[in-house]
């Protein structure tokens, strides 16, 4: 792999086997410097394709940082890293107007919100009224400042960084602002050959920062966005991902289930995942591959589940196993037909 950056036209929408061979491509690149993550990468990138956001859930030094800025490296997208405080305000992230002694007016001075993907690290350690200073550019790619819209730069994606297992000094994510995450990904301690991988790339690089070098633009990314958007699905895959959603409200342990949003999410994934595997149709497996990250944290667990100890993974992949998958003809069909659409291609 050389190190050429791949463009294409703005308005221009890719095919699934480029989509797929420059996904490769990406993933491939980032994998050089995140060691051990390559489930979870694939997954986030599928969340970007998709147009949604990332959050990262793990304990500190898990490389959850490096690896949000290594995919805006690779995918050629501004990068802005936000360290949240418990003293942070939203003008902090939004920016506001400044009064300008020349001109006697006020000036609008963005705010780091203003980039192609913006990492909001350890997001949980600043106040809700903060937090909530991202919900309408996550939801409608702008934001509002005294009575004044700006419209973020596109692509445009969020991810944000959370550590679960420290209270003291931090403020949980409510329902609506975890609801925005289209994801939700744990990292996982590394294997022993993974972590002595990471302390030999170390040394070999001689100094702390790992860098990634682009392997597309931004204007490269917004078309292997359109080339998925334009992959249809099949109205039983679909049924299959509002089962699982309506599912996890009527368990048990489960006080609110998941929302329509997130049967959205798990569908769209789901679609991106398909096309980095270089396929045009959506199978089963895709869908149960992110069920967990894409449904977990949109569930609000009973007070009695939740102090016997249940958690909402396991919750999800109950649901997984009980509840049936579409049938296999509807699938099988169109991967015949795209097996003949190809050999006629070629």
């Amino acid at each position: 792999m050389n190190g050429d950056v791949h463009t294409e036209p703005a308005a221009s929408s890719l095919t699934v086997a480029e989509i797929a061979r420059l996904g490769a491509d990406v993933l491939a690149r980032v994998g050089t410097v995140v060691v051990g993550m390559r489930e979870p990468l694939r997954v986030a990138f599928a969340t970007i394709l998709a147009g949604g956001h990332v959050l990262f859930e793990d304990v500190p030094g898990l490389g959850k940082t490096l690896a949000a800025r290594s995919i805006a490296a690779a995918v050629g997208l501004d990068f802005r890293r936000l360290q949240c405080t418990p003293d942070l305000l939203p003008s902090d992230i939004t920016g506001s107007f400044v009064y300008v002694p020349r001109t006697a007016e006020f000036e609008f001075r963005p705010g780091p919100v203003f980039t192609g993907l913006f990492l909001a690290d350890e997001i949980n350690r600043t106040s809700p009224k903060t937090q909530s200073a991202l919900l309408e550019a996550m939801a409608e790619g702008q934001v509002s400042v005294e009575g004044s819209s700006f419209p973020l730069p596109t692509p445009f994606h969020v991810v944000a960084t959370a550590n679960p297992i420290e209270s003291e000094g931090t403020y949980a994510l409510p329902e609506a602002q975890l609801d925005r995450f289209m994801v939700r990904l744990s990292v996982g301690y590394p294997d022993e050959a993974g972590e002595s991988r990471v302390l030999l790339a170390r040394v070999s690089r001689r100094h702390e920062v790992a860098t990634v070098e682009p392997v597309i633009d931004a204007e490269t990314l917004a078309a292997m966005q359109a080339g998925v958007e334009a992959v249809d699905v099949d109205p039983d895959i679909a049924d299959y991902c509002v089962r699982l959603a309506a599912a996890t409200r009527r368990h048990r342990s489960v006080e609110v289930g998941a929302s329509p949003r997130g049967s959205q999410g798990l569908l769209l994934v789901a679609r991106a995942l398909a096309v980095l595997d270089g396929r045009d149709f959506v199978i089963p497996d895709d869908v149960k591959s992110v069920a967990v990250p894409v449904l977990a944290h949109r569930l609000t667990l009973t007070v009695q589940a939740w102090t016997g100890g249940v958690r909402a993974e396991q919750v999800v992949t109950e649901v997984v196993n009980t509840v049936a998958g579409p049938p296999a003809v509807g699938a099988a069909q169109r991967a015949g037909g795209a097996r003949q659409a190809d050999a006629a291609r070629r």
